[in-house]
């Protein structure tokens, strides 16, 4: 008898292990008690596997915020950590101050051009396929003389003041596309370069803060003379570039080959710079003193190529004006972090200043994305373009 309950039971027991749960009923029904239903196949697991692209595409965009912002942050913090710490003087070096801004750009060069020689190998089997190597060298020089003035300025102004300066560079852009593509602009772009000129003006004027060492006047003419060439060459830098996409073909230089070929030039003419300036033994010796200063620039060019990499995938993966809106985020975190980390200050009228740049800015990416959707809805339907071809239209945006 009792084993004819027990097989009745067990019978029970299968059936009711056999029987489907409802997905909609379950959280109601069983929540409770079904702790493990609720973790697999609950509330959260019913819309992943109703909107598995959405989830996908969200984890991609976090994952390229998140990357981009880390990387970038910690490259900005890194480069004023390296030109504003006062490290062990050397014979060479009295005032302990690093030696050369030419050695940071040739460390983050070395590594770039290391990656960007595998990624060009695997993909296309050759390393300059199309364009020749030369094509590069212009937009080499410029990128060199920019990452230079880069790490030079902030013996002379705060990082901070840096940062805003450079989102200035619509005027020079500006400039560079009437000169080199005869291109004309519109009122609009005029009074925008106008408003975000005057914001800077006023956060530089108003951040006003000695650099030890180098305090005056003198001192903060030369930082604007250095930043002015900063933002010139920088703006070469791009148009020079889509002028290597327009001549070669953007289908036959891909954002990696163009990686290559700049970092190629820019790894020989830096090597010159050292070599011109004599900074190769007096950086070697102070290194020897200072191994965290090593440690600095190897952790600098690591964030910078990691830094590249999310350029390139974030804009294959969700276009320009994404990007644009993430950069631009990470240029407002960065100076928050510098004020922070550094303990410069930013006075309320100063930071009014820096809010009418980013509002320029985001009024910029607004006016870019009811353009491009406006273009999308009056067109006809096409297939959608390569994603990797798409990434190479938008490659001017890309600082190498």
């Amino acid at each position: 008898m009792a084993k004819a309950v027990n097989s009745s039971n067990m019978q029970k027991d299968s059936q009711m292990q056999s029987v489907p749960v409802s997905p909609v009923s379950a959280p109601w029904n069983g929540m409770a008690n079904n702790i493990s239903y609720f973790n697999v196949d609950g509330f959260f697991a019913k819309y992943f596997e109703s909107n598995p692209d959405f989830f996908k595409q969200a984890f991609k965009l976090a994952f390229c915020f998140f990357g981009l912002q880390i990387s970038y942050l910690s490259w900005g913090y890194l480069q004023e950590l390296i030109m504003t710490t006062q490290f062990t003087p050397t014979p060479r070096v009295p005032d302990g101050k690093f030696p050369s801004a030419a050695f940071c750009v040739f460390s983050n060069r070395f590594l770039a051009l290391m990656i960007s020689l595998v990624i060009v190998k695997v993909k296309h089997g050759k390393y300059f396929a199309v364009a020749p190597a030369y094509a590069f060298t212009p937009c080499a020089l410029s990128n060199t003389v920019s990452s230079y003035c880069q790490y030079l300025s902030l013996r002379y102004v705060s990082f901070p003041v840096q940062t805003v300066f450079k989102s200035s560079k619509i005027i020079p852009v500006m400039i560079m596309g009437k000169l080199l593509k005869k291109e004309s602009y519109s009122w609009n772009k005029y009074a925008e370069a106008f408003l975000i000129t005057l914001g800077v003006a006023i956060f530089s004027v108003l951040s006003k803060e000695s650099k030890g060492g180098d305090e005056g006047a003198g001192a903060e003419f030369v930082g604007l003379l250095v930043m002015i060439c900063y933002v010139f060459s920088d703006c070469f830098t791009s148009q020079w570039q889509d002028k290597v996409y327009s001549q070669y073909g953007r289908n036959n230089v891909d954002s990696f080959q163009m990686m290559l070929g700049v970092n190629t030039s820019a790894i020989v003419l830096t090597i010159i710079q050292l070599i011109a300036l004599g900074d190769i033994p007096v950086v070697m010796e102070f290194l020897r003193i200072n191994p965290n200063a090593l440690q600095y620039n190897i952790f600098t060019a690591i964030t910078s190529a990691t830094g590249q990499m999310f350029i390139f995938y974030t804009i294959k993966e969700f276009g320009p004006i994404v990007f644009t809106i993430m950069m631009t985020t990470r240029q407002m975190f960065s100076i928050v972090l510098s004020a922070i980390i550094f303990g410069h200050v930013i006075s309320p009228s100063a930071a009014m200043g820096a809010l009418l740049v980013f509002a320029v800015l985001f009024y910029q990416i607004q006016k870019k994305y009811k353009a491009q959707h406006e273009k999308k809805r009056q067109s006809k339907p096409v297939e959608h373009e390569p994603l990797i071809e798409s990434a190479a239209k938008e490659a001017e945006l890309v600082k190498v």
